[in-house]
């Protein structure tokens, strides 16, 4: 371990510009997640009823702090998604100097570590730098934590890059460097684990339902928080199956019916590796599920708020609370979507070659710009419709609970479309590489 370290260390002092856009964003990942965890210790480390003048008194009262905690670590998923993207554009661009270690001796185990070794020294620089803007953020704001929190959040910088090498490493499972310099990558074999991933939310949804019906399907405190977090989840895994199921549908169908050229070259793409769009929109796809059980959630607290007695006051709290909640949603579909960008990007470097030969073969830039495009659009829509339907039961099924008889809020089903363009969107942002790496000057590599 020790001389993998050393390896890695001076792989990234010798590191060209390429790679320092791949630390760089790896770290920028590094220092969102310690000041999430920083942020979400320092909530926890406040002790029973407080005053605290920072968002209408939002955490002045226990239970309402352990929420704001959740929330924070909740936002831990994408940031964690997209450093294993980080990763993967990390394996494509080193491909040169993977075949050299392999040459040398080094095991594609061995390999995939000092990877992993890599991206946690970039995660170190990460998080130490997020500790030190915590700290002066907190250090303005006169607040001063007790020992065991400042103990904590040590704890928490040695353990954000420690939680950043084994990501990295479990993104590179697959990646095989040769020592002939070419980089595989096999397709995870499905089946029991995909079938095991859907039993469990399935098992807890049909447990919140039983609660639900036994109790005379009243809102209980334990029974429907559970099959909230049942459903998104499960439909978050049904979503990222769909993403690969339909694409190696429409890729078998549409490589023998298409007649445009862009839709051809996108089918067969799709139809090579088909998990590839679930891989990149796993943690993306979870988004318009709690984006549409939430907008929807919304809709119904604040009708009950103009329809019932209360002071401005308390107007302030509750709506404060839910913007807050709103604006961590959107906080976790911006990392999400810049995750995405970054898994396109990827995606570019690792065919340029392919895309070179294309260019020299005559295909012009457009079907190439389409074709890039369509690869997202095809898989993506029948996951996010899916992730949509599931934010939706989970709308309908609180606003049955709290107001029954009421007509269910449609300003949720707005939310999909604009994740959808969102994500084309940020898969445009590589359309400017994509004349970079589809030059014929790629073929020289070949």
């Amino acid at each position: 371990m020790k001389a993998d370290a050393r390896i890695a260390w001076i792989l990234t002092r010798g590191s060209d510009r390429r790679e320092w856009w791949r630390i760089s964003l790896t770290t920028v990942g590094a220092l969102l997640a310690t000041g999430f965890a920083l942020s979400a210790i320092a909530v926890a480390a406040v002790s029973g009823q407080v005053s605290i003048p920072y968002g209408h008194s939002l955490l002045n009262q226990p239970g309402q702090r352990a929420g704001v905690v959740v929330t924070l670590l909740l936002l831990l998923v994408p940031v964690l998604g997209f450093l294993g993207q980080c990763a993967r554009i990390g394996a494509v661009h080193r491909d040169r100097r993977m075949a050299g270690l392999r040459l040398a001796g080094a095991s594609p185990a061995q390999v995939r570590r000092i990877c992993a070794l890599e991206s946690a020294l970039a995660c170190l620089a990460g998080s130490v730098g997020g500790f030190a803007v915590f700290a002066a953020v907190l250090t303005g704001s006169g607040h001063t934590p007790p020992p065991s929190a400042w103990a904590a959040f040590v704890v928490v910088v040695l353990v954000v890059p420690v939680v950043a090498a084994l990501v990295s490493a479990l993104a590179l499972r697959r990646v095989v460097a040769s020592p002939l310099g070419w980089v595989r990558r096999v397709r995870p074999e499905r089946g029991h684990r995909t079938l095991l991933a859907l039993l469990i939310p399935t098992v807890l949804i049909a447990a919140a339902a039983f609660l639900l019906v036994l109790r005379g399907s009243r809102l209980d405190a334990a029974s429907f928080p559970l099959l909230v977090f049942a459903v998104v989840f499960l439909t978050g895994a049904g979503a990222v199956w769909a993403a690969g199921a339909s694409a190696a549908f429409m890729g078998r169908r549409l490589t023998v019916r298409a007649k445009s050229p862009a839709v051809l070259i996108a089918a067969g793409r799709l139809r090579d590796d088909p998990w590839a769009a679930a891989r990149t929109h796993a943690a993306l796809l979870l988004v318009p599920v709690v984006g549409v059980g939430f907008v929807g959630v919304r809709e119904v607290l604040l009708a009950g708020l103009r329809g019932g007695d209360y002071s401005a006051d308390d107007l302030d709290f509750y709506t404060t609370g839910i913007d807050l909640a709103g604006a961590a949603v959107l906080v976790a579909l911006v990392i999400s979507l810049f995750g995405l960008a970054v898994g396109t990007a990827e995606s570019l470097a690792t065919r340029r070659r392919g895309l070179a030969a294309q260019t020299a073969a005559g295909v012009p830039h457009a079907v190439l710009a389409r074709t890039l495009l369509l690869e997202t659009a095809l898989p993506l829509a029948p996951a996010v419709l899916l992730a949509g339907i599931g934010g939706m039961a989970v709308h309908l099924t609180y606003a049955s609970l709290v107001a029954p008889g009421s007509v269910p809020s449609m300003l949720p089903l707005l939310v999909p479309v604009l994740v959808y363009a969102g994500c084309l969107l940020a898969a445009a942002t590589s359309l400017p590489l994509l004349r970079r790496a589809a030059h014929p000057a790629e073929l020289r590599f070949t």
